[in-house]
């Protein structure tokens, strides 16, 4: 397993699948694992790092998949017309698509719960904003490069608002404070 230098105590490993990746590794001893887009980071020593990976096996089982998480939306976005115009579709297709989908949670990042879904509609794989808003509400629904997400808190975005959603995405006082985790499934309803 190739393992690259990241910063004082990370460890990159390239794998196709971060999330099932990151499941089988023994955290014991690590300060995290973190799946992201095409890697996983390990924080550790090497020495540690080199323990926890030892057991993986080259030829990973696929994970089995987790509960779906259904978040309520609302489709009234400033965006919607526009994504539609772009996506080549109507409206209310592009609704109807974002409906029939189970998403999944890719990786989290950006701000505290702003998980990055990953399965949307080809047609929906849009690039960013070409300038991004100051502030964007918490609960936004927006798609932008091929992924989907709710923005857990108000922040500045450079991506395409579609709809809303009412679940609290983030809370410092749950545990865990973000809703959402890589590899959960999610479904707007």
């Amino acid at each position: 397993m190739e393992l690259i230098p990241f910063g004082e105590d990370g460890w990159l490993i390239p794998t196709d699948d971060p999330i099932g990746l990151a499941a089988l590794i023994d955290r014991t001893g690590l300060d995290d694992v973190v799946p992201g887009q095409r890697h996983v980071l390990l924080r550790g020593s090497q020495q540690r790092v080199m323990a926890a990976v030892a057991g993986v096996p080259e030829d990973r089982p696929v994970r089995a998949a987790r509960e779906v998480r259904h978040l309520p939306a609302q489709w009234e976005g400033p965006d919607l017309r526009h994504v539609a115009e772009t996506a080549g579709m109507s409206e209310l297709a592009v609704i109807q698509a974002l409906l029939d989908t189970t998403l999944t949670v890719a990786f989290c990042g950006f701000s505290p719960g702003f998980g990055y879904l990953t399965g949307l509609d080809e047609r929906l794989h849009i690039p960013r904003r070409d300038r991004p808003r100051p502030q964007i509400p918490a609960g936004s629904i927006a798609i932008a490069a091929g992924y989907c997400a709710v923005y857990p808190t108000s922040s500045p975005g450079g991506w395409h608002l579609i709809g809303r959603c009412e679940a609290l995405l983030f809370s410092a006082d749950r545990e865990p404070p973000a809703l959402l985790s890589p590899g959960d499934r999610v479904r707007f309803v």
